[in-house]
């Protein structure tokens, strides 16, 4: 049986469907390391001349391999559809006395955390309200947080966007 790459599947998808169906490609085959940008890149060079390589194109250069699911993938590219500047994926969050987490976005000009929140996340109690005691202490620290699911994002993307961009005035007054 004839498979193509992992880099050209990449480059198919982004190529023949939305962008943001693109950036979640791009995004888990980055993530999982079963390709590169290099490798991606080689692959639209190849294809330079074929239909819709401007949407890999620019579904590749958006691509982050630190977003960790569909969910952050997904939440950045409403994000900058919506006019937010691009958040840090994966950021260490703390003080000047301790680290206190790890946010899924953070615009550290703006002290502002953004979190995607799945379902799984609180099917644990104990997970819950570890979860709420972390941002108990980064807002202590002096930074915003703001929680979102997929339903938020996907349904709503507007509402998510304002609720950060409130944080932002917030957090930059501080």
């Amino acid at each position: 049986m004839l498979v193509t790459s992992v880099a050209r599947t990449v480059v198919d998808l982004a190529r023949a469907s939305s962008f943001r169906t693109g950036v979640v490609a791009a995004d888990s085959a980055l993530r999982s390391r079963q390709t590169s940008k290099a490798d991606l890149g080689l692959c639209m060079t190849a294809c330079a001349r074929w239909p819709g390589i401007q949407n890999a194109r620019r579904a590749v250069a958006f691509a982050d391999g630190r977003a960790e699911s569909v969910l952050e993938s997904i939440s950045r590219v409403a994000f900058a559809d919506l006019g937010l500047p691009p958040p840090d994926l994966q950021a260490w969050v703390g003080d000047e006395e301790e680290v206190i987490g790890r946010a899924d976005f953070l615009w550290r000009a703006y002290r502002t955390v953004g979190e995607a929140d799945g379902a799984v996340k609180y099917a644990d109690p104990a997970r819950a309200m570890a979860q709420l005691e972390r941002d108990a202490r980064l807002r202590a620290a002096g930074f915003e947080v703001v929680h979102f699911t997929w339903q938020d994002i996907t349904r709503a993307p507007g509402q998510v966007v304002a609720s950060i961009k409130t944080a932002f005035q917030r957090g930059a007054a501080r």
